[in-house]
């Protein structure tokens, strides 16, 4: 059976915070709204999948801010018709080191729940090609302590959803020189084809397993 490709986008309209510091010239408060930030390149990753003949498809097309649990029950809903191993979910979102103020923490990082299971072979996906789009330099944040490179945690999205999920961290939006790439045409750029490329990989690896 084909995968079903579920694309989720870190927060919404009216969540607090979630945004870079303020700037002169910027009345919104900041430059980068993880909502509308995250919702561009998921929209684009949905489209560009679908285009490449992918059935993919946003979990959260609203502006609001819907809940986890929402979030879950939606992912799990396509997993009890489709099964489980025929059901994989992203969750797309922007980093922060701190409350509001420029920060040094910089890179890219991927997340999936504790334990070995497909989400940490998605994540790993991720991973190479994180490594292969993002430019020379950017540090790739790991935790090899159990023989891969993804972080593990309690994140709701990921410890709640049936299938092969991931949560992105695409570096960080309080430190000036991640958000200034993030905001660049190459940045966009690279952030919308590593998922779809890591996504990509990953069916082709994993897709009949």
């Amino acid at each position: 059976m084909e995968k079903k490709i579920l694309i989720d986008n870190g927060h919404g309209i009216k969540t607090p915070g979630k945004r870079s510091p303020k700037e002169d010239g910027w009345p919104e408060g900041g430059r980068l709204h993880e909502y509308r930030y995250c919702r561009e390149i998921a929209r684009e990753v949905v489209a560009r999948l679908k285009a490449q003949g992918y059935d993919a498809e946003l979990i959260v097309p609203e502006d609001a801010d819907i809940s986890l649990g929402e979030r879950c029950a939606r992912v799990n809903a396509w997993c009890d018709r489709l099964g489980t191993k025929n059901v994989v979910f992203v969750s797309i979102h922007n980093n922060a080191a701190g409350c509001g103020q420029w920060m040094n923490a910089r890179g890219w990082e991927a997340w999936t729940s504790k334990g070995q299971t497909m989400g940490d072979k998605l994540a790993d996906c991720l991973y190479d090609a994180a490594q292969k789009y993002l430019p020379k330099g950017t540090k790739i944040r790991t935790d090899l302590t159990d023989g891969d490179r993804d972080k593990e945690g309690n994140l709701a999205v990921v410890r709640g959803t049936k299938c092969a999920a991931c949560l992105t961290e695409n570096l960080f939006q309080d430190n000036r020189e991640d958000v200034d790439y993030l905001l660049s045409p190459e940045g966009r750029e690279a952030i919308i084809t590593l998922h779809v490329e890591g996504i990509k990989a990953y069916i082709a690896k994993y897709g009949k397993k």
